[in-house]
């Protein structure tokens, strides 16, 4: 993704001037303990959802790409709900679990965070501490974090200027511009209130100086915790202190529904500059397009396009206005109409779609198929040039090459029990208004004729046609009309 310009701060007053190899071993420490109040909800700040995303996986996310194992997440409020969350995104093993049942800080979190990170006793390995709510935060700000402390073995800060520094903690320096630590705004003095400076609360440095520095935390201050900014003043009095400055935006947490919806936003905004390189879009300040989705180059976005979870679309494929993908692939050349709904479902190269279909889960469409207006499929395969135009409901159905599906057509699916299938094979036509009533199969190049139910198979190359006699009253429009004609003068 693009990045906004922004400063970079480098402290000069490290302890350890010798450089040190890069490649540490690097772990993770993310905390998401907290209640968050602020939200108003019965769910714990952390799962609510940006992006379709829930706040906590962003920094995991992160921290994974960086290499870091293993992650470990504190949690405390819905613990279980936080951590089967974690479990459905990243898999069994992928992020150790520590409960905070007591809520004593964030120097308290680390340390009970510290025992999963045994394999670093006695190592050289480096030590993240990122935040479950801090879901901007930008890889090029971490990686220069985590190069800065592996390469100098000191103490790695964020700091930020926020336009309102209200609230956070405020970074000490000292005459040459060294840091020497950081006061929370309840224990700051009015000159300290005046520091525009904030730390930002995001860390790196080497596992052995946080295992003895949490260790050494205590609790006289304002708020009674053990506070993890105090191992910042130990660092600048051993291993040294290297603040790196960023964008207040990128490393802001998210304590509100604003704030959620302000970060939605600013994520929406970077995501659609970055597609921007090699995709057109119509409007972007009004499509959706999530972290998980690729697009290929060519692509056409229209207006109010919302595209979701892991969907993937295709070279030179065409997305028109309202349209909503999620867990969608669509094939290159594709062309998607407006309004068209698809959910886990599979749309072929050349494809014509909607506008105002709705593919469901388990909807395969090879290449070359038309699903028109006003068409519903669920788990259902249409083969390569087949095409169901309008009005249609195919549901479990397996539907051949280059069959047609006329107006109206229902696959009769569900008997209030159990679910059965329909096959129609290649090159068969089935005439608007029918309704075929499964376990039902249409055989190769069979006819349908219109307004036909099938209750039983149709062989291959037959015709199909169930219809009541049609019967015709010659005179009929004038004899009630004249009945009628009588009754009203009668009056």
């Amino acid at each position: 993704m693009p990045t906004a310009s922004r400063k970079r701060k480098k402290d000069t007053g490290r302890k350890n001037g010798a450089r040190k190899r890069g490649g540490a071993p690097l772990a993770a420490i993310v905390l998401a303990a907290g209640k968050g109040t602020r939200m108003r909800s019965s769910r714990a700040k952390v799962l609510h959802e940006l992006l379709g995303q829930p706040l906590v996986s962003y920094p995991v996310e992160l921290a994974r790409t960086m290499g870091a194992d293993p992650v470990v997440a504190v949690l405390g409020h819905q613990h279980e709900a936080v951590e089967a969350v974690l479990l459905a995104r990243f898999g069994a093993g992928a992020v150790k679990v520590v409960e905070q049942t007591e809520q004593r800080g964030t120097g308290h979190a680390v340390r009970l965070a510290m025992p999963a990170l045994a394999r670093f006793d006695g190592s050289d390995g480096m030590v993240m501490v990122l935040y479950g709510d801090v879901p901007l935060l930008r890889r090029e700000t971490l990686e220069e974090l985590v190069g800065t402390a592996q390469r100098y073995g000191c103490l790695a800060i964020v700091t930020a200027t926020p336009p309102d520094p209200t609230g956070y903690g405020r970074i000490l320096r000292d005459q040459r511009g060294h840091v020497i630590g950081v006061v929370e705004q309840k224990d700051a003095s009015p000159e300290e209130q005046a520091i525009t400076e904030i730390n930002a609360g995001i860390y790196c440095g080497p596992a052995g100086f946080f295992r003895e520095a949490v260790l050494g935390l205590g609790t006289r201050n304002a708020q009674g915790e053990y506070y993890l900014t105090d191992v910042i003043a130990r660092a600048a009095a051993s291993i040294g202190v290297s603040a790196i400055e960023a964008d207040f935006v990128d490393v802001a947490g998210i304590n509100d529904r604003h704030q959620l919806a302000e970060a939605e936003l600013t994520l929406r905004g970077r995501i659609n500059r970055a597609w921007q390189a090699h995709v057109t879009y119509r409007d972007p300040g009004s499509t959706v397009v999530e972290p998980g989705v690729d697009i290929g180059v060519d692509v056409e976005l229209g207006c109010n396009v919302a595209l979701r979870g892991r969907t993937r679309i295709g070279h030179g494929a065409r997305i028109g206005d309202g349209v909503i993908l999620t867990d969608t692939e669509v094939g290159a050349s594709a062309v998607i109409r407006p309004y068209t709904v698809a959910t886990e479902a599979v749309i072929g190269a050349g494809c014509a779609v909607g506008p105002f279909a709705h593919l469901r889960p388990g909807t395969r469409l090879a290449a070359d198929v038309h699903v028109g207006n006003f068409v519903e499929t669920k788990k259902t395969e249409i083969g390569r040039g087949s095409k169901a135009n309008h009005l249609s409901y195919l549901g479990d159905a397996i539907i051949g090459e280059k069959v047609n599906v006329g107006a109206g057509t229902i696959t009769c699916n569900y008997n209030g029990y159990e679910k059965f299938p329909t096959v129609i094979e290649d090159g068969a036509f089935i005439g608007s208004d029918t309704q075929l009533v499964a376990p039902v199969r249409v055989g190769r190049r069979a006819v349908v004729a219109a307004g036909t139910t099938v209750t039983r198979d149709v062989p291959a190359a037959a015709l199909s046609l169930s219809r009541t006699p049609q019967i015709d009253k010659p005179g009929y429009a004038q004899k009630v009309a004249k009945r009628y004609s009588n009754k009203k003068g009668s009056h």
